[in-house]
């Protein structure tokens, strides 16, 4: 069985080129290393540099024997996409009808993407979320990634390509960048880690649901298999900064400094995902309690340092 990761070299992506690899599928890597690295990539692991935004490029990737291909490549960053939305949306609009394309072209037997529920939930009137939500994204990031879903329907409807949707909460884990813009579970960790302040926009009241990367990982396995759908990968949990960071002070046993700044825009202020549709259509649940992960991703951004 073959399979291609799209973004394979990312935080995500390469987790996800891990499972396979466990369990016994041939992975390659198409990336344009603008986040992602070489070194999140196993020796033997083929890897293809290049920019989805590159239709060619893409289409020569994806030719062959894929079975599966896996689509994380996207532009993430929220406050970049409020900056210039031009550019999230070549990314990730334009980006995901290139991989599509190809993977028409190329007869590929199923197309995961990995989208996200915290952008396009907006503000919802009910938490957890359910894929039900009333969609009302609050950034250009979120009304990107559900224009690239709308493309991912269309790609299924009329051109028969088997497609699932993941829409992740906050995931965490080692691999996440603790120096970018985003992921605030690593920055906080590479923080605590040299005795730094962490730095809250806001009051620190705003929910997030963090969800570990290996469990992401698990998902987009059984998504392999599972049935053709839209579902939401989260704990269900709404866990605030200042929550969040009395976590990292009970596993790093100290307390943990930290300064407020002014809130940003385009940020949601709670959200949570409701993800019992992928326990039952996948039988995914969460393993990984929050404690443990941070831990986790503590022990991988300590060997960073």
């Amino acid at each position: 069985m073959n399979a291609m990761v799209v973004g394979g070299a990312g935080f995500i992506g390469s987790h996800i080129v891990d499972a396979l690899a466990a369990r016994g599928c041939t992975a390659t890597v198409f990336d344009d290393l603008s986040s992602g690295k070489r070194d999140n990539v196993e020796a033997g692991i083929a890897l293809t540099v290049g920019d989805v935004r590159d239709k060619q490029a893409v289409g020569t990737a994806v030719s062959g024997s894929v079975d599966y291909v896996f689509h994380l490549a996207a532009q993430i960053d929220v406050r970049r996409a409020v900056r210039d939305p031009g550019l999230d949306a070549q990314v990730n609009v334009g980006g995901t009808i290139n991989v599509l394309n190809a993977c028409v072209q190329a007869h590929v037997r199923r197309f995961v993407m990995s989208s996200t529920g915290g952008a396009l939930y907006g503000e919802p009137s009910t938490l957890p979320a359910g894929e039900q939500s009333v969609i009302q994204p609050l950034s250009p990031y979120g009304v990107s990634k559900y224009c690239a879903e709308q493309y991912i329907g269309y790609f299924h409807r009329v051109c028969g390509l088997e497609t699932v949707i993941l829409r992740y909460a906050n995931v965490y884990g080692p691999r996440q960048d603790p120096t970018g813009e985003g992921g605030v579970v690593g920055i906080f960790a590479r923080h605590i880690l040299l005795g730094q302040s962490c730095i809250v926009y806001g009051d620190g009241e705003q929910t997030r649901d963090f969800v570990f990367v290996d469990d992401v990982a698990q998902a987009n396995m059984l998504a392999m298999r599972g049935p053709l759908d839209t579902l939401n990968i989260g704990t269900g949990v709404e866990t605030s900064l200042n929550q969040l960071l009395a976590a990292f002070e009970r596993v790093v046993g100290h307390p943990v400094a930290r300064e407020y700044a002014p809130a940003r825009a385009g940020e949601v202020r709670r959200i949570a995902l409701n993800a019992e549709k992928a326990r039952h259509e996948l039988g995914w649940k969460p393993s990984v309690s929050l404690a443990d992960g941070l831990a986790r991703t503590l022990a991988w951004v300590r060997t960073c340092l």
